[in-house]
């Protein structure tokens, strides 16, 4: 891909993509699950040819990070844990946000 990816100061957003500098810009000092969880988003946008942040463009964005940060065999082994999405996401190593995505995505949730 050729993707620079930097960290740097950013006030409203945890990253952003740069289409026409081929640039991830990550926000400082985040935790390493947001950080993760952010670049994987922000790779969507690269997979999918974005260069605005329409609220689509998101969804698909966070599908594409839920998709390739989330082992369906993780979950399955855990599926206990269900109910318990925060702990769920802190073992699968994700935001709560992208477990809540891949479980709706997945239809997992009863």
């Amino acid at each position: 891909m050729g993707i620079e990816i930097i960290h740097r100061p950013l006030r409203t957003k945890n990253a952003l993509w740069l289409p026409d500098r081929n640039l991830i810009v990550v926000k400082e000092r985040m935790r390493s699950v947001h950080t993760r969880c952010s670049i994987a988003h922000e790779l969507g946008h690269v997979h999918y040819g974005h260069v605005d942040d329409r609220p689509k463009h998101e969804v698909q964005a966070d599908r594409f990070a839920a998709e390739n940060l989330i082992d369906f065999a993780e979950i399955r082994d855990h599926l206990g844990w269900i109910g318990h999405p925060q702990l769920l996401a802190a073992e699968l190593g994700v935001t709560h946000r992208l477990l809540r995505t891949y479980i709706n995505v997945h239809r997992l949730a009863s």
